[in-house]
C-alpha cells in the first residue's frame, strides 16, 4: 500500500469530512473507493452491498418519513 498527498481547499476538505462522517466513513475511506473505482479495480461483492446498503439509508422517499403503503406502491396513475 502507498500514501499519496493531495492539495485541497480547506473548505472542500471540511465539508468533505462533515459529509463522511455522516455516513459513517472518513474522507481517506471515500478517496480509497473513488480511486479503486477510477481505477477499474473490483472491491468485491460485499462492498457493492455496503455501497447499496448506504445508499438506500441516505434516500428519503418523497412524503417524507412516513412509510409507504402497499396500495400506494402498487397504485397505477
Amino acid at each position: 500500500m502507498s500514501n499519496l498527498t493531495i492539495t485541497v481547499d480547506d473548505e472542500v476538505l471540511k465539508k468533505a469530512r462533515i459529509r463522511a462522517l455522516e455516513q459513517g466513513s472518513s474522507v481517506n475511506a471515500v478517496l480509497r473507493e473513488l480511486l479503486e473505482a477510477y481505477a477499474g479495480v473490483h472491491r468485491g461483492q460485499s462492498a457493492a452491498a455496503t455501497d447499496l446498503i448506504a445508499l438506500s439509508n441516505e434516500v428519503q422517499t418523497r412524503r417524507g418519513d412516513r412509510a409507504w403503503t402497499r396500495d400506494e406502491l402498487y397504485e397505477r396513475r
